[in-house]
């Protein structure tokens, strides 16, 4: 797998992320694509009563030929749905996790 289609595949999983309706509030969700730096994020945006409602939901990254979950505020966890699209677990990096709980986790380490 290339650079390409880990962007495609990225793409793919977070757009479906965006289908599924927040539980409370007018709230939605917008993806922020940027391939040119592979950058990838899924924003929350609206209101909860008089509550502003604005953060990051999940960011990936694609550094050195793996994707990087830099951010996954998700219920089951973004990682599952890369492997269920084909992304082995070695070109995946838990980048939430300190460097030296990396290597417990079955993931890549960096």
């Amino acid at each position: 797998m290339d650079t390409l289609d880990f962007q495609n595949i990225i793409k793919e999983t977070l757009i479906e992320y965006t289908k599924i309706p927040y539980s409370y509030g007018d709230i939605e969700y917008r993806t922020v694509f940027d391939s040119e730096n592979d950058n990838y994020c899924i924003v929350t945006l609206g209101w909860h009563g008089p509550k502003r409602i604005h953060g990051c939901l999940i960011h990936l990254e694609i550094i050195d030929g793996k994707i990087w979950v830099q951010r996954d505020d998700t219920e089951d966890g973004v990682t599952y749905d890369l492997e269920e699209a084909g992304i082995p677990k070695d070109k995946i990096v838990l980048g939430f996790h300190p460097p030296n709980v990396r290597q417990h986790t079955g993931y890549a380490v960096a």
